[in-house]
């Protein structure tokens, strides 16, 4: 069984400044908020039990899973493709306010290229792909907690978009 954790809240307090400009936002770290909730998180009897932890390799993901493994007492590991969604499917860098119209746009079309017309910008398809190719991987683990980001569960969740620090059960029919 997979439980898809969406990382805690984040500090972005230092987003466009220093090393936290462009992709370096992604170095952001959870707000005291945000560690509160997954040590919350950490406390519900699903997740008793865990065999392993899977990471999304940013520092929100990371540290959501270093609390996780702290209380659960499972071993972490990155799997890099779990990744948030790409403002740019090509590994360009996009500026904000280019990755804001590319989100914008990708939440009026509903995450899919809607008019048939592809786009720069990752859709929920390329995201799901990414994601249960990783989880393929750990089919043989009793229990899986996966801290990682609400983009890229809604792309296995019909849509569905976590809350910080929520739980979503993934089907395990997903596979078929």
């Amino acid at each position: 069984m997979f439980y898809l954790i969406r990382h805690g809240s984040t500090d972005y307090s230092q987003r466009n400044t220093k090393i936290y400009q462009g992709f370096g936002v992604n170095l952001a770290p959870l707000s005291a908020k945000g560690a509160e909730e997954i040590r919350q998180t950490a406390k519900d009897s699903r997740l008793a039990g865990t065999s392993l932890i899977l990471s999304s390799p940013y520092t929100r993901a990371l540290q959501t899973a270093a609390i996780l493994s702290k209380e659960l007492q499972a071993e972490i590991v990155v799997e890099t493709d779990l990744h948030e969604w790409m403002a740019n499917k090509n590994y360009i860098y996009e500026t904000d306010k280019i990755a804001e119209n590319s989100y914008h746009e990708f939440a009026a079309m509903g995450g899919n290229y809607a008019d048939g017309k592809e786009r720069d910008w990752e859709d929920l398809a390329a995201m799901r792909k990414r994601m249960l190719r990783v989880l393929k991987k750990y089919r043989s683990y009793d229990k899986v907690a996966v801290a990682c980001h609400g983009m890229i569960i809604q792309s296995v969740c019909h849509g569905y978009h976590p809350a910080n620090g929520e739980i979503v059960e993934l089907d395990p029919d997903i596979f078929r």
